[in-house]
């Protein structure tokens, strides 16, 4: 297991490299190319400047978060091809940096989703936080443009500006499209790239919906255990993976996370996990909270104890963090909360690791 943390490149971070350098524990980053416009190949010599940037602070890059798929794929249009094309050369050059993971998702529209990112806690931080109903009384362009106008200067990846500005007419297509077609658009994509990702040696790691409810009519299919399921049949290459997101999967609390994790993870289909706790006040209204299990509705102990067990050997990034101690950051992206989440996690792992190492 490799603890890593997400950063993000040319100046769109206030964390540096030096920073997370400093943390306990933690080997690398995650990182994109914000500035490649979806769809087009992202070029050698900018990734491997990147890598350059990232092995002079001390630190690895094995994990690209993300490379995000054009909408065309997801709708199935005739076009679609080309930007596949695109993709797998893509996971080519990523190859040639010694890229081991990529995680992406195929959320249609819109990656992620929240009604707060500013939302305050009882101790004096704030947090992101989702209320379903107040997102369904708004339109996403509105959606959009209050998320941006909290976002501190920073880019918001899945709410690019060019993005918003199609998102009605997007979501309209949509409305016209069954759950199987969509399904299908994703098991051509699949199809088409993961021998690549094969040849390349690339594991690709599919994030759950986020959040995992329905939202104006649009295609959910990373959301449940049997969706995951559903998911992996579609092809069946140890290269088809998944990333666990812990807070996407547990905005659903009928989702039991360690029993998610315990079927994939014994199958080696889980390649990385974004480790987070989320609290309720309702059953589709939540907050993000620090990653102590106290602290939410999830069992951080728990979750770690099935990654271990069930032999994940992939890579573990704290997720979302609040702003503590004055910190103004890119919401959910701040240094000090996630330095503190990823100190938890480590230490739980090691206290399983230890705790089988006695029973031996």
């Amino acid at each position: 297991m490799k603890m890593i943390i997400r950063w993000f490149p040319g100046g769109d971070d206030s964390v540096t490299l030096e920073q997370i350098r400093q943390i306990p524990g933690v080997t690398g980053v995650a990182a994109m190319l914000s500035d490649i416009p979806v769809g087009e190949i992202w070029p050698l010599e900018r990734l491997e400047a990147l890598q350059k940037e990232v092995n002079t602070a001390g630190l690895e890059l094995e994990v690209i978060e993300s490379v995000n798929i054009h909408e065309d794929i997801k709708k199935g249009l005739p076009t679609r091809d080309r930007y596949i094309d695109n993709y797998i050369k893509t996971i080519e050059n990523l190859s040639k940096i010694n890229i081991k993971c990529l995680c992406y998702n195929f959320m249609p529209v819109m990656d992620w989703v929240r009604s707060e990112l500013e939302f305050p806690l009882e101790d004096g931080s704030t947090a992101m936080a989702y209320d379903h109903n107040e997102i369904l009384k708004l339109n996403p362009a509105s959606i959009g443009e209050e998320m941006l106008g909290s976002s501190r200067g920073f880019t918001l990846p899945g709410w690019e500006p060019k993005r918003l500005k199609r998102m009605q007419e997007d979501i309209a297509f949509y409305q016209n499209m069954t759950a199987e077609q969509y399904w299908d658009n994703l098991k051509y994509f699949l199809n088409a790239v993961i021998p690549y990702a094969e040849k390349y040696d690339v594991k690709m790691a599919i994030h759950p919906d986020d959040p995992p409810f329905e939202i104006f009519g649009l295609p959910k299919v990373i959301n449940n255990i049997e969706n995951i399921r559903k998911f992996l049949s579609l092809n069946t290459s140890p290269y088809n993976g998944l990333t666990i997101c812990t807070g996407s999967l547990g905005a659903d609390l009928r989702n039991d996370i360690p029993a998610i994790i315990r079927e994939f993870a014994a199958q080696g289909r889980i390649h990385f996990a974004h480790i987070r706790n989320v609290k309720h006040t309702s059953e589709k209204v939540f907050t993000e909270s620090a990653h102590l299990s106290k602290c939410g509705d999830l069992d951080m102990y728990e979750i770690v104890k099935a990654l271990k067990e069930n032999g994940f050997n992939g890579y573990i990034r704290p997720d979302h963090g609040r702003m503590i101690w004055g910190e103004k950051a890119r919401p959910g992206y701040g240094l000090y909360d996630r330095a503190l989440g990823a100190a938890y996690l480590l230490g739980l792992w090691e206290a399983v690791e230890k705790m089988h190492s006695c029973k031996k």
